[in-house]
């Protein structure tokens, strides 16, 4: 897959950065650090700029997520869920990823937009629980455009000042995800125990 996506961003430079970006805030298991590091690296062997790529990738990842958002305001979980158990097989996605959204969501509430357009599958899933919850268009909009741009900056940055060695990016951001994952997790779970704390 990586070299599909990188063989389209090197014919289609911005148009392919954009499309990939696109389709991976709607099929997230495609990964966007791939992307946007080796959009980094385009951006030093050709004429496509860092805050281009930036621009492009941002708008991309915008679109991706109204469109979730739409589909969640639209549907029930209910039908949601029934959706993904079917046909989640084909995007290697469950409904379990779903309800981690949800509850991350319910949790934390609109502020949760934002910090996890920087986390792993639940970044592009997000927008379909604020969806559901009919939370308001401008704030989520809002929300995802700062989430999403420092997470694309970072990256892109970071392919560019890495350059050729940017694929070395990948490994840190593989330990990255591992280390939020488990991060979120202890602090869901501190969550709870301090609202069983409090109710008693």
């Amino acid at each position: 897959m990586q070299a599909i996506m990188t063989g389209i961003m090197e014919s289609y430079g911005y148009a392919g950065t954009f499309f990939l970006i696109l389709l991976e805030n709607i099929f997230p298991p495609i990964p966007s650090e791939v992307i946007l590091t080796f959009g980094g690296f385009m951006t030093t062997v050709t004429s496509m700029t860092v805050w281009g790529t930036i621009l492009v990738s941002t708008l991309g990842s915008l679109l991706g997520a109204v469109i979730l958002y739409r589909i969640g305001k639209a549907l029930s979980r209910e039908k949601l869920g029934m959706l993904l158990d079917r046909y989640g097989r084909l995007l290697r996605l469950k409904a379990a990823d779903l309800d981690k959204a949800d509850r991350w969501f319910s949790t934390y509430g609109q502020r949760t937009v934002f910090f996890t357009r920087m986390m792993p599958v639940i970044r592009s899933l997000i927008s379909l629980p604020a969806g559901m919850a009919h939370m308001d268009f401008q704030p989520f909009l809002l929300y995802t455009a700062l989430g999403t741009l420092l997470w694309n900056t970072l990256l892109i940055s970071g392919g560019a000042l890495l350059g050729q060695n940017w694929a070395a990016l990948l490994t840190w951001m593989d330990l990255y995800s591992t280390a939020f994952l488990v991060a979120a997790f202890l602090g869901i779970l501190l969550y709870v125990i301090l609202r069983k704390l409090r109710s008693k």
